[in-house]
């Protein structure tokens, strides 16, 4: 599998932040939109069998990476700050990951400290968080009176989300060369980003620019025994060390998105999940660049598309665990 870092810009608000498994889900309908079925299909075989042609990760502040699940006793103390802003300390420079896993809570740092770091334009809003949320309200007209009104025709609110000025993110991709290219990935990118990503894509959210895409290696510790993942994935039966496996649990309650929305029953059923950052122990270790396992293909994902997976692999870093 060939490692990829793309770095993304977003140019206008999100419904949400971006995360891989919905990522991947809607690169796959613009592979559909772009090559045809029988392409997607042919793409897809083995998927649940543990051989992904593509596993894509959460975007990240770009040069930062999340600080893993492991509870904070487990992190050297932090001399001079706080229990309230160490907790805040959430994402380490790319830089410092050779360090021990003991010192990244030292290394980590807060978003405001992120927002500062990258532009003027950045750092004059000071305090700020990587994403600012706003409220917009919608209307629905009803035609007949030409007036908003009650029961459907209630006017809502719904919350956007704005990344801080001049930041961008980055995407770890890791694909199988030999059955889709580097250049039709960068397109698949290129066409969600100007369709939009996530919820209201279709009243303007979600668009980004894919500024940077290359090949190369991933950071790694030596001596490595364990993996970080980057995004949500599905560990269960994987044989993972209970005792030096540590996430957070994630549900997430999926629903069919571009045409499938339309066919009557666009929920799917829940799937369990450790969110992104979980940190994984095989009790038989070895180097990969993706963890987890396919879900669905058999009709247990969605009734109204019984062919529906979900991507419960993750892209991981390799790191070791000190006892």
């Amino acid at each position: 599998m060939e490692c990829i870092v793309a770095t993304l810009r977003p140019r206008s608000a999100f419904g949400g932040p971006i995360r891989g498994d919905t990522l991947f889900g809607q690169l796959c309908w613009a592979l559909r939109h772009r090559y045809g079925e029988a392409r997607l299909a042919e793409l897809l075989q083995g998927y649940t069998d543990g051989t992904p042609f593509l596993v894509v990760s959460d975007a990240f502040p770009a040069g930062f990476l999340p600080r893993p699940a492991l509870p904070l006793y487990r992190f050297a103390e932090v001399p001079g700050v706080d229990r309230k802003q160490v907790k805040k300390r959430r994402w380490l420079p790319r830089e410092h990951f050779s360090q021990p896993l003991s010192r990244w809570l030292v290394h980590a740092v807060a978003e405001g400290d992120i927002v500062e770091r990258i532009g003027e334009e950045g750092a004059q809003e000071k305090g700020r968080g990587l994403i600012a949320e706003h409220s917009q309200p919608h209307n629905t007209i009803n035609r007949l009176t030409g007036t908003t009104g009650t029961g459907e025709f209630t006017p809502y609110a719904e919350a956007q989300y704005w990344f801080a000025p001049a930041l961008a993110l980055d995407l770890y991709i890791t694909c199988d060369t030999r059955r889709i290219s580097l250049d039709d990935i960068r397109q698949l990118l290129d066409d969600v980003g100007t369709s939009g990503y996530g919820r209201d894509a279709s009243i303007g959210l979600g668009k980004f620019t894919v500024e940077d895409f290359g090949a190369g290696s991933w950071p790694a510790q030596d001596g490595s025994d364990a993996w970080m993942t980057l995004a949500p994935c599905a560990p269960q039966g994987l044989g993972f060390d209970p005792e030096k496996s540590w996430y957070q649990p994630f549900t997430r309650f999926g629903r069919h998105g571009d045409m499938a929305v339309h066919e009557g029953r666009p929920f799917k059923n829940p799937v369990l999940l450790a969110d992104s950052a979980a940190l994984l122990t095989p009790r038989n270790w070895q180097a990969a660049t993706f963890t987890g396992q396919g879900l669905g293909g058999d009709g247990t994902l969605s009734r109204a598309m019984k062919e529906t997976v979900h991507q419960g692999y993750a892209p991981v870093l390799a790191v070791r665990l000190e006892a």
